[in-house]
């Protein structure tokens, strides 16, 4: 596998898009955006009884209110684990660039939402821009002895510079959307170092044993983040393609020796079903131990179609009689 970027006689790397990214991961993996930016709030919602994005209604509420730009603002309904009020709604900020008005914002959404559901809301910041100094954690005034604040928690991207080793080794998806920020915001004016890094952000991704559905997302998040030259982005996603390959043919000596011990695996699956299957029989075999016969059996005979549903349950689904049926035992 080639996996060296080849030298161009320009070296322009497109605009930084950091919005789409950003938004489709949160939206896609919020329990896993709460556990890592903000853990004890993590803790105090009932995770259980679901949770809502409300896109429409937060335009309405803050329709005439636009106070800067940003890469994602979020207003997501959820529940507390106990208390009486356990209906409360997170006002969610992530911030590109460091503005002067962006504490004042915070503070408009902040009661207009609380005007418009009369209930508690928590008001949360990603703060990604590049500025080492700025964070901003409250707004206040005093005038005339009535006093006024808000305080919210904020999390800086910039603080996770020098953490790279730690945020490799995180299982979490938003410590490697972490990772990739960073290393967008360096590679800037780099677009060879800019390859490599995203490089190696992809064989992370592979390594991390994830379902399909994630790998997708956060490649679609890499891609879309860390901006390529033409040039560059077509040797990347060669080497995807080949790694791809190399990912599933480990799995085949795997997945034979399970269906010999079987003996009921007859014929060959082809091209993506092939990996899919194999993708679902290791994902089976650690979260359930060794994959019963009939079990190795249905994989073998389904269509793409089947598999692809399988995987998408595989993670949830408490044992293989759920998964599979009650046949599989």
């Amino acid at each position: 596998m080639s996996h060296t970027a080849t030298t161009a006689t320009t070296a322009e790397t497109p605009p930084d898009q950091y919005d789409t990214p950003w938004k489709r991961a949160i939206e896609r993996y919020f329990p896993e955006f709460m556990a890592f930016f903000f853990p004890q709030a993590f803790t105090q919602i009932g995770w259980d009884r679901g949770y809502t994005f409300l896109e429409n209604e937060l335009v309405a509420i803050t329709k005439d209110a636009e106070l800067g730009k940003r890469f994602a603002d979020k207003l997501v309904q959820v529940y507390r684990t106990s208390g009486e009020e356990e209906l409360i709604y997170i006002h969610l900020e992530v911030q590109g660039t460091a503005q002067a008005e962006f504490a004042e914002r915070m503070f408009v959404y902040h009661y207009r939402i609380y005007d418009y559901y009369r209930r508690p809301v928590a008001s949360m910041a990603v703060l990604a821009d590049d500025s080492p100094t700025w964070k901003p954690q409250e707004f206040a005034y005093n005038t005339l002895d009535c006093q006024l604040s808000l305080r919210y928690p904020v999390v800086k991207l910039q603080d996770y510079a020098g953490q790279e080793y730690e945020l490799a080794d995180n299982p979490n998806p938003f410590a490697l959307v972490t990772l990739a920020h960073l290393q967008t915001q360096a590679t800037r004016k780099d677009p060879n170092a800019r390859y490599e890094a995203m490089w190696k952000l992809v064989q992370l991704l592979y390594d991390r044993g994830w379902e399909r559905q994630r790998v997708l997302d956060l490649l679609f998040m890499l891609d879309w983040m860390m901006t390529l030259p033409d040039y560059l982005s077509k040797t990347l996603w060669q080497n995807i393609h080949e790694l791809k390959q190399e990912k599933i043919m480990a799995y085949v000596s795997s997945f034979e020796r399970f269906a010999t011990e079987a003996g009921k695996l007859e014929g060959k699956l082809e091209g993506m079903q092939i990996g899919e299957a194999l993708a679902l029989q290791k994902l089976l075999t650690k979260r359930f131990g060794a994959v019963p016969a009939d079990t190795v059996q249905k994989i073998a005979t389904a269509d793409t179609a089947q598999i692809d549903a399988w995987l998408d349950q595989v993670l949830d689904a408490p044992n293989l009689d759920v998964l599979f049926g009650a046949t599989c035992h």
